[in-house]
């Protein structure tokens, strides 16, 4: 009967509600403030939040203890939302962006290429939901500094649909204006020699 007991109860657990948010800790670092009794420890946080269709935002926060400072990150995550323009589980363009040391460029790839990233910018792309880029670092290895820098060329990608192309062809301003004029209306000029007489 026991037995009988423990799965029904085990039955009657209400399931977990899937989290709308994919949140993931990045970094965590042990950082110390000097005050008039010593050093006090804290925790700091970098943690990415997604929801795997476009949206994604990173946060940085201090706490006390690991679990206040993740999640004060991110609260902060959620309100700096971004929206990302994706193009068939990649990106329409190539994108460049750099804060404080760090340089990161990212790549739209073909399908079945898979993420071809490290560290802090693989995770970005993952809870923004991009399925296939490439992402290289270009200066510092900094994680906050890469992050910011990834948040930043993912916001200025432009979708397709805003692209402006250019012809080839040269504008009408700039064409050179050539008027044609008629043969009967020239007038011929002949050039004109002066004699000039041997002196005797």
């Amino acid at each position: 009967m026991a037995d009988n007991n423990q799965k029904r109860s085990r039955n009657n657990r209400p399931e977990p509600e899937p989290k709308e948010f994919d949140e993931r800790v990045v970094h965590i670092d042990r950082v110390a403030s000097v005050a008039e009794g010593g050093r006090r420890f804290h925790f700091r946080a970098l943690v990415a939040v997604g929801d795997h269709k476009g949206r994604v935002g990173i946060g940085v926060a201090k706490g006390v203890d690991v679990t206040s400072a993740v999640n004060k990150a991110v609260g902060i995550a959620k309100k700096s939302f971004i929206k990302v323009n994706l193009y068939k589980d990649t990106i329409p363009h190539d994108s460049q962006a750099s804060s404080g040391g760090s340089n990161i460029l990212i790549k739209p790839a073909s399908p079945g290429t898979g993420l071809i990233a490290g560290g802090v910018s693989r995770t970005i792309l993952e809870v923004a939901g991009i399925r296939n880029a490439l992402s290289k670092s270009l200066g510092s290895n900094n994680k906050i500094n890469s992050a910011r820098a990834t948040i930043s060329a993912l916001d200025s990608l432009i979708p397709s649909k805003d692209w402006v192309t250019r012809l080839n062809k040269a504008p009408a301003a700039a064409r050179p204006v050539t008027k044609k004029v008629e043969p009967s209306t020239v007038k011929s000029k002949t050039p004109t020699t002066k004699k000039t007489g041997a002196k005797k």
